[in-house]
């Protein structure tokens, strides 16, 4: 088919990987030709094409407050006009760093990176660091960034492209990384007797192997088990953080971990992330302490402003109202993949949502991949042909944002059970 986005996609892949700057971009997990976005605005975007989608990966969550929010563009506005990198502490970051720990109080000192693989990697360098310890534990089908340390059986785009793991990691690297099964508090309780663990990170709420709840219980078993053994518990919020919970996942589950990343939203869309946690483990970083970790756009004030601009305008009242919504779409799609006969579970938690084409909850990574992948193949397509922009994977969390309205749900739910029906037919 001949079109603009086509054109650009193949001028795209002689000068890039893959034709993108993050592999699950390409759509190689569900086939076909990726699109190329022109511009959003509220709860849609529009490919070069113009092509309107109602969209729900929301630049893959960050989003909150939906494409091009008023309340980010007028702070992007103010600020750049003052400049847009320094190299030094400004006023903006304070306050962000002030509001992040008021809104999570366990989290008593930050520090600001650019991306979700920063703040994941340096968390687990200051568990090394403060334990002694080099191995530590994570989950299979859990993806905390692409560090070395952390591509064993991680999930998102390595597992929508079948990768296991990653070449170039080295062996030597790899053996101090010990996974277990999401939801499976015996297996950890076994693996940290039998090898001390610097750290155990977990995605309190499974968003890249598709979404997956964790059992009542389980997060509370994995405090107990780093207490036990001397290990720091690491919640890797990135995708989680402001999203579930006002509070996040201590708020919404009642466990608190020793050290939390952040990313996506507190940055209102523009690259930006945080690690932070206890004052005595955070006092370990450089320049009070030795781990050293630094980095030249971290605390830049473009996206200071916006997470600003987005943390104030998300109020407990707003979260309710988008999780509401979030509920009522969800209930839509089980509706209508019980009309339609289609093996479907799905659930949510305040604004991530998340369905698999199975009939038997899924707990852990092992039962997301029994899921029917080539009928989810086919309702993305289906999908993306009636306006509506899902992930282009069966194992990413789905977003819902202020921006979307009663008309965009109610627009949405009818597009997507026509397209169960076509999906299934």
């Amino acid at each position: 088919m001949n079109s603009r986005s086509a054109a650009i996609v193949a001028r795209a892949r002689k000068v890039m990987p893959g034709g993108v700057s993050s592999p699950v971009r390409a759509f190689g997990g569900v086939g076909g030709d990726p699109f190329v976005v022109a511009r959003g605005e509220g709860a849609r975007i529009w490919d070069v094409d113009d092509n309107e989608y109602i969209d729900f990966v929301l630049s893959w969550g960050p989003l909150i407050l939906g494409h091009a929010a008023p309340a980010v563009l007028d702070a992007l506005d103010e600020t750049m006009r003052r400049g847009t990198s320094f190299g030094i502490t400004t006023e903006l970051e304070v306050d962000l760093a002030e509001l992040i720990t008021e809104r999570l109080p366990h989290v008593e000192m930050v520090r600001f990176v650019s991306s979700g693989t920063e703040a994941t990697m340096s968390a687990l360098r200051l568990a090394r660091a403060a334990t002694g310890r080099d191995a530590f534990l994570k989950f299979d089908g859990c993806y905390h960034g692409h560090a070395d340390s952390f591509l064993v059986r991680a999930g998102s785009g390595v597992a929508t492209l079948g990768l296991p793991n990653s070449p170039g990691v080295p062996e030597s690297l790899a053996a101090l990384t010990r996974v277990a099964p999401f939801n499976d508090a015996s297996a950890v309780r076994a693996i940290a007797r039998e090898q001390p663990l610097a750290a155990i990170i977990v995605e309190p709420l499974v968003g890249n192997a598709g979404f997956i709840a964790p059992d009542p219980g389980f997060l509370q078993s994995l405090r107990d088990i780093a207490t036990e053994t001397g290990a720091l518990l690491i919640f890797d919020e990135v995708m989680t953080g402001f999203r579930i919970a006002p509070g996040g996942a201590r708020e919404r589950y009642g466990v608190t971990a020793d050290l939390t990343t952040l990313g996506k939203v507190i940055g209102g869309g523009l690259p930006l992330a945080a690690y932070g946690g206890r004052r005595d483990l955070m006092e370990m970083i450089a320049p009070q302490g030795s781990v050293y970790q630094a980095g030249t756009l971290s605390g830049n004030p473009l996206a200071m402003a916006a997470g600003l601009a987005t943390l104030r305008a998300l109020t407990p009242v707003l979260h309710a109202r988008i999780e509401a919504r979030t509920a009522r779409l969800v209930a839509g799609l089980v509706a209508s993949a019980a009309t339609h006969d289609v093996p479907f579970t799905a659930s949510h938690a305040g604004s991530m949502f998340g369905f698999f084409f199975q009939r038997e909850p899924v707990r852990d990574f092992a039962s997301a991949k029994g899921s029917d992948v080539t009928l989810f193949k086919r309702f993305f397509h289906e999908a993306r042909a009636r306006g509506v922009y899902i992930a282009p994977s069966p194992f990413e969390a789905a977003f819902m944002s202020a921006a979307h309205g009663d008309a965009e749900i109610d627009a949405a739910i009818e597009r997507l059970d026509d397209a169960m029906r076509a999906a299934r037919a």
